[in-house]
């Protein structure tokens, strides 16, 4: 478990040198959430910092004759379409000047009715769906589903498919907190960030489409093992990736940790404790800010993460700058599991062997009518699955991400739930904005980190 301390660069975990704070890197005496302190006009409207109104009484406020300052109160909508809400999101702001009083995120704008569709794809086909939920990070709700389908099964995919997975996974969490580090970035004004966060990511995505074919929603990860083996010249690409990336962490350090400006934007601004993101069900960096290492990977092991060395980062005080460090640093560790993978991945298959479930080798289509014939059955009528129910949660680069599914004995799942962190965390915005100005809920909105496609399943 590693801490940060406000005081420190975020560099804290890494041996890379960092610059030192200055006097004016102090944290902000800015509001750290919650109603504005001795407003009664906050406390006399509603001792809550979420906008509890409907839009038609939104629409039919009225002055309070009994409140000389209530025509000062603005409702003002933020979104849908608006570059800093990550997405379609929108959310209703009840203001007082540039102050946020209250908050209502409203979902809904991108609603596929995901779930509902996964109970019409078989089990091989699952992986399809749920992949362009979350598109930031979708070999995780890959993972999350084939755990989940293979408890069901009751099987196991093979020692070398999981430490792919494991070798995906991170290096999908490094080119998803590389997204966050680019658009924070550039929300905030730190236009470079923006520029030199994308150009790390292409590479990782150049390293995914040599592996999976696709940039993105690759279904690669599959109920019993993965798609494809990994190319012969794997191990070095995967090197070049740590040389290249590792240093430019550093230069990271050097353009936004230290600097006063980004300190000032960051330092006390969306505070929230530990027992208020408990509370609201928050999980990933947006919980382990508040100074609580809680991650799945090491408290309730999947894979073979018990097998690997790895710290879980945390903060102190639970701000935007305490996410910020946080992800930054997760990016090293990610990396420093993907080294130990290199020296640990085994020979063998990267599927099981059980031809119920498991199509037969491309090669075998060409010169056997039986293969062709169990090929065709396994890609039209998917494979059974015994009844039953169950769960499996990872920790996607935004929290626990758990699918949960439900079989009544056919090729396709009776019921698909998935428990989105994107969801979950988003109803900490008020809480995190009260108080704050409408300038630091773009920063806000930003640290949470939002995929609405999973938000709107």
């Amino acid at each position: 478990m590693t801490l940060i301390d406000k005081d420190e660069p975020a560099a804290a975990a890494s041996a890379a040198p960092a610059p030192a704070p200055s006097a004016d890197s102090a944290p902000s005496a800015k509001p750290a959430g919650g109603p504005l302190a001795g407003s009664e006009r906050v406390s006399r409207r509603e001792p809550s910092a979420v906008l509890r109104m409907s839009e038609a009484e939104a629409a039919a406020i009225g002055g309070d004759p009994q409140d000389p300052d209530d025509d000062e109160l603005v409702l003002l909508n933020m979104g849908p379409s608006h570059p800093s809400t990550h997405g379609v999101l929108r959310l209703m702001l009840e203001l007082s000047g540039e102050t946020v009083l209250r908050s209502k995120p409203v979902i809904g704008y991108l609603h596929t009715g995901m779930e509902k569709t996964g109970e019409s794809l078989s089990y091989l086909q699952g992986g399809t769906n749920v992949t362009r939920m979350d598109y930031a990070s979708p070999l995780f709700n890959e993972l999350a589903f084939s755990l989940a389908a293979e408890r069901l099964l009751g099987v196991e995919a093979p020692e070398r498919a999981t430490w792919i997975r494991m070798l995906m996974c991170e290096l999908n969490r490094v080119s998803s907190h590389l997204l966050f580090m680019a658009t924070n970035g550039m929300d905030l004004g730190a236009v470079s960030m923006m520029i030199y966060g994308w150009r790390e990511r292409e590479e990782v995505l150049r390293f995914f489409e040599k592996v999976t074919g696709l940039r993105m929603n690759h279904n690669y990860i599959r109920p019993g093992g993965v798609a494809a083996d990994l190319p012969a010249d794997w191990r070095d690409d995967v090197a070049e990736l740590i040389e290249l990336i590792e240093p430019r962490l550093a230069e990271y350090d050097t353009l936004l940790t230290g600097q006063p400006i980004w300190r000032e934007r960051l330092q006390g601004v969306g505070v929230i404790n530990t027992a208020e993101a408990l509370a609201l069900g928050a999980t990933g960096p947006l919980l382990r800010s508040t100074g609580m290492a809680w991650d799945l990977r090491r408290d309730e092991p999947y894979l073979f993460y018990d097998q690997v060395d790895f710290d879980v980062i945390v903060g102190s005080y639970g701000d935007c700058y305490d996410r910020y460090a946080i992800r930054l640093n997760e990016i090293r560790e990610s990396l420093r599991i993907v080294s130990q993978i290199i020296e640990a991945m085994p020979a063998g298959d990267y599927r099981i062997q059980d031809k119920k479930v498991t199509p037969p080798p491309r090669a075998r289509i060409d010169a056997s009518m039986e293969a062709l014939i169990h090929h065709f059955k396994i890609f039209t009528e998917g494979f059974k699955v015994p009844p039953g129910e169950a769960y499996a949660a990872v920790e996607s680069p935004r929290g626990e991400l758990g699918v949960y599914l439900v079989s009544d004995g056919s090729a396709t799942p009776y019921r698909v739930h998935v428990r989105a962190p994107s969801f979950v965390n988003l109803q900490t915005l008020p809480h995190l904005m009260a108080g704050g100005l409408i300038a630091d809920g773009v920063a806000v909105i930003s640290s949470v980190d939002p995929i609405m496609g999973e938000v709107d399943r």
